[in-house]
């Protein structure tokens, strides 16, 4: 089978070989490679650097407890199915075992000898229980803080014939302890849980002196084991499954079955274990077995276990370690004393851009707006995941409490929001909110919001269509655009979207949205074909695209051909990438940047040049299989020319980006870009920082 593409005849079967396909877990390994590199880069602020010691580990946790044991219980179950990339499940879990290890033991020495000892130099220390030996008020502190905090709240277990295993619950940290009875002289062995309800790092007398709890422990086991004789104790930590797993075609109520799920959650199966050197080859042989463990799950730190504690030193109230501050503004155009929103949205559609356009000065006030406005008849919304005090929830609330119909899609299986989603149903059901709890096989991704007035004119809807979730928190942190408008195609393309989510309805048209998993893939690979169909020596063919990950092979292979035809491709993908460019006679025209910054970057841009009509789309949806296949997301295009030209000058300046971004490379790894002696540094996130104190 062949597929004409301009001269040349190009084998399908050539384009599906796996030698063209990066392994997505591989490539994920590579991105918190690349967040690593931001703590070992000297430029980095120091306390920054922690911060991204501390994103590695958590962005592992997660990978363990999701993608791992996803591959775990594929081998159990006898998947052989290979990968685009021709890796079996078993084949995964080698590979990530192997690339893995080096990048841990790459954050330990940073932590060891990098940061460690310039945070010493500025006078803060995580100090070991030999560091105030010859201290003694230091010790009489820890003392009392054992006593009085700390050994209420432990519990020794045993581990003997009368008393088995005990259950080790996820990402616990956990101290084993070899004590000897001194009438027996047997060896026995206890597990003793690190409590997560204290502070993991414990402060001492010395501003900025911290001590692990674990060490305080350890210090003083013999209160726990009174009358035996103390022969070691090793710290280790558990990482389990954690996906939830739900049939949901089975499920009667939604709420009660997720609700059951999250407490089965903490009881799944073992999946990682984390050790120190010192632990004795019998004790690891143990807990692996007790666990039901392969070496190749265990993973040996020498240094400090989870660093996700090291927060608690990011925190500290040290401006000259830290990053400059930096809080959205609100745009020249929201400053109108007396603001009436939707006058202004009905002068012009708006794009927002976060956290350099103030969230709260913008996307809230909009749907606060919307919740006191006497002529406002229905808010409808969609959370996916929403800030524990959100002011969006609050509005929504009061919009109920002023008469509203106000009616909002949950969506309960936000992984690892489930619980917090769950409350936030419940709360507003009893305010009186209309609450979907999402749809069966499908979860709601898209981040939409619908406002129904009522106007001389006649009803009027206006929208807000986004890349991010209504979150005020991650609003701050995360990268993020959204559009405001009333055109009439939209408001109508939400109003069939909202009844597909709420109610019955096999819609398949919509005006202006792409939407998955209708037909959003149908739609780009369309838009890809249009490019190759229009590219001409005169009028070449031009693709940018920017967004968290790409994995979908319809999409990798249709950007194939378009470099083939000469289309010229640049993709901004933050994270999983599994094209691979620069191949010869396949993707020599593909280029592919990654940026990581202070901000996580989390807008989806796509433009698309159209000969000499160039379009514009921003959306919730990456160019993944889950996303386009198994999720319900909204992209939208940005027809308005200012916006356009905003649009497509924020693509420039990213690809422009050389002090944060990472070139991609044929083999999978990623060249960090650097400036030349002939070109200025540049940075986008700092140079939009700029551009929105100076109001632009």
């Amino acid at each position: 089978m062949t597929s004409a593409v301009g001269d040349n005849e190009v084998s399908s079967l050539e384009l599906t070989d796996p030698a063209l396909y990066i392994n997505r877990e591989l490539s994920w390994l590579e991105f918190n490679g690349r967040v690593l590199a931001e703590a070992l880069d000297e430029r980095t602020p120091l306390l920054e650097r922690l911060k991204f010691l501390a994103i590695f580990s958590s962005n592992l946790d997660e990978f363990f407890m999701v993608r791992v044991s996803g591959l775990k219980q594929q081998v159990e179950v006898g998947v052989s199915q290979k990968t685009p990339d021709g890796l079996s499940p078993q084949s995964q879990l080698a590979a990530v075992s192997q690339r893995l290890r080096p990048l841990i033991e790459e954050q330990t020495r940073c932590l060891r000898e990098q940061c460690l000892p310039k945070l010493a130099e500025e006078g803060i220390r995580i100090c070991s229980y030999q560091d105030i030996e010859s201290d003694p008020r230091q010790q009489e502190r820890l003392h009392r803080y054992f006593e009085e905090q700390v050994f209420p709240v432990l519990t020794p277990l045993a581990v003997d014939p009368g008393h088995p295993f005990p259950y080790i619950s996820n990402q616990s940290l956990s101290l084993a302890v070899l004590v000897r009875d001194p009438e027996t002289h047997k060896e026995l062995f206890a597990r003793i849980k690190v409590p997560q309800v204290l502070p993991r790092l414990v402060p001492l007398d010395y501003p900025a002196h911290f001590i692990p709890l674990e060490d305080v422990i350890g210090a003083h086991l013999e209160q726990l084991f009174p009358g035996m004789e103390m022969v070691s104790y090793h710290p280790f930590r558990l990482t389990r499954d954690a996906d939830i797993e739900l049939a949901e075609e089975e499920a009667e109520d939604l709420l009660l079955t997720i609700s059951a799920s999250l407490r089965m959650r903490r009881l799944g199966d073992a999946v990682r274990l984390e050790v120190t050197p010192t632990m004795s080859p019998h004790i690891r042989q143990m807990l692996m077995e007790e666990l039901e463990l392969d070496v190749q799950d265990v993973y040996t730190v020498d240094g400090l276990l989870d660093l996700t504690c090291l927060w608690q030193l990011v925190s500290l109230n040290r401006p000259d370690l830290q990053v400059e501050s930096f809080t959205g503004q609100t745009p020249a155009i929201f400053r109108q004393p007396k603001l009436d929103i939707f006058a202004l949205i009905r002068k012009a559609d708006l794009l927002v851009h976060h956290p350099y356009d103030s969230f709260s000065d913008t996307v809230e006030r909009f749907i606060w707006a919307a919740a006191e406005d006497p002529d406002v008849l229905t808010i409808k919304q969609t959370l996916y995941r929403t800030s524990g005090d959100s002011p969006i929830v609050r509005a929504l609330i009061r919009a109920a409490e002023n008469g509203k119909q106000v009616a909002v899609l949950v969506e309960l299986k936000a992984r690892f929001d489930e619980e917090n989603n769950i409350n936030w149903a419940r709360v507003l059901e009893q305010a009186g909110v209309h609450v979907v709890y999402g749809l069966v096989g499908l979860k709601t991704h898209t981040k939409t919001t619908l406002v129904v007035r009522r106007e001389q004119s006649g009803i009027k809807r206006y929208v807000h269509i986004g890349t991010g979730n209504y979150n005020s928190k991650t609003a701050k942190l995360y990268t993020d655009l959204g559009l405001l408008s009333c055109n009439e195609s939209l408001g109508a393309d939400l109003t069939d979207l909202f009844n597909f989510l709420t109610g019955y309805s096999r819609q398949n048209h919509y005006r202006k949205l792409l939407v998955a998993p209708l037909h959003m893939r149908d739609q780009f690979l369309k838009l890809i074909e249009r490019e190759i169909a229009k590219h001409s020596p005169a009028q070449p063919g031009r693709i940018i695209a920017k967004m968290n990950a790409i994995t979908d092979p319809d999409i990798i292979y249709a950007l194939y051909r378009a470099s083939q035809a000469g289309v010229v491709i640049d993709l901004i993908v933050r994270g999983i990438c599994c094209l691979r460019p620069g191949w010869p006679g396949v993707s020599e025209n593909i280029h592919v940047v990654s940026v990581i910054g202070r901000f996580l970057e989390h807008s989806r841009v796509f433009y698309f040049g159209n000969g000499d009509e160039p379009e514009v789309y921003i959306g919730s949806a990456d160019w993944m299989i889950r996303n386009l296949s198994r999720r319900v997301e909204a992209v939208v295009p940005v027809v308005q020319a200012d916006l356009h030209s905003e649009l497509t000058a924020f693509l420039d300046l990213m690809l422009r980006d050389n002090r944060q971004s990472w070139i991609l490379q044929p083999n999978g790894s990623y060249r960090r870009r650097r400036p030349s002696a002939q070109r200025p540094e540049v940075s986008a996130q700092q140079t939009l920082m700029e551009l929105a104190r100076q109001g632009r």
